[in-house]
């Protein structure tokens, strides 16, 4: 049986029917209904969020390379992870938030850990995501059991950039592919709630999907997930010159957004703006 998705139901915001608590993912994949998240950062991205169907939003560490101009994530501060949650939260307080834990937040004992995600939590996410699993089980245990929501991440690990060789596909060979079968299960024993499959072959992501009872969230992993996450300044063309293979541009932003600048500086220069009704 297929679900409409919400988009079709008058574009009506049915809070009943989006995410409002971690039992709500394993609902939607109980249903067949596809889960739909954006990766945001700021309170005007989430006001518009809002008056749509998107299910969750993702606060990531993506931040760094999307807003402030870095070449990776790694440069991402649980304070400033902080700082954009609360900017999300503002601007959609209905929302389920993910905030993610930056680069070493996890790796510094399950003490630490605690602390990083409880000043996510206190910011205003519903739940945490961590990169990968080396060395993160126990604190992923630790935390689920602290009462903090832990959504995985597996694939292609931006935090591990500089091990991984770039940004590439991973688990080509039949080798790793059986390695993160075996990671994705042993997330979910863990107590993960969902799972973020970043590009790996969309065949391998529709195995694990099925095996799972958590629901998978697919970023350059194919149709085959239980979800599907873009992130913001991507899906809307805000860069025009970052295109990978599996970004859809749903609108083109970027060129939108300069159309307008290039039509206010020739109004400023004219003599056309501001007129008698913009003036007091």
């Amino acid at each position: 049986m297929t679900h409409p998705p919400l988009a079709h139901q008058g574009h009506r915001r049915r809070l009943i029917d989006l995410m409002k608590i971690v039992h709500d993912f394993a609902a939607a994949k109980s249903a067949g209904r596809k889960i739909a998240m954006v990766t945001a950062y700021d309170a005007p991205s989430a006001r518009l969020l809002a008056k749509t169907a998107v299910d969750c939003v993702l606060v990531g560490d993506s931040v760094m390379m999307t807003v402030h101009g870095e070449e990776n994530t790694l440069g991402a501060t649980t304070d400033l992870m902080a700082l954009h949650t609360r900017a999300v939260v503002r601007g959609n307080p209905g929302c389920f938030v993910v905030a993610d834990m930056p680069f070493l937040s996890a790796r510094q004992g399950k003490t630490h850990a605690l602390e990083c995600a409880a000043i996510l939590l206190r910011a205003g996410a519903q739940a945490v995501k961590i990169e990968g699993l080396r060395g993160h089980v126990k604190v992923i245990k630790h935390l689920v059991e602290s009462g903090i929501p832990v959504m995985g991440h597996l694939g292609l690990l931006p935090q591990s950039v500089n091990t991984a060789g770039g940004y590439t596909v991973q688990a080509r060979n039949a080798a790793a592919a059986k390695q993160l079968h075996k990671d994705a299960a042993t997330l979910q024993e863990a107590g993960a709630f969902a799972v973020v499959l970043e590009c790996i072959p969309a065949k391998l992501a529709r195995a694990i999907t099925a095996e799972l009872k958590i629901p998978t969230i697919g970023i350059g992993a194919g149709a085959g997930c239980d979800g599907q996450v873009l992130v913001w300044h991507d899906l809307l063309g805000l860069n025009p010159e970052f295109k990978p293979r599996f970004v859809r541009r749903f609108g083109e932003g970027g060129k939108t957004v300069q159309q307008a600048l290039v039509n206010y500086a020739r109004a400023v220069h004219t003599g056309k703006f501001p007129v008698a009704k913009e003036s007091f």
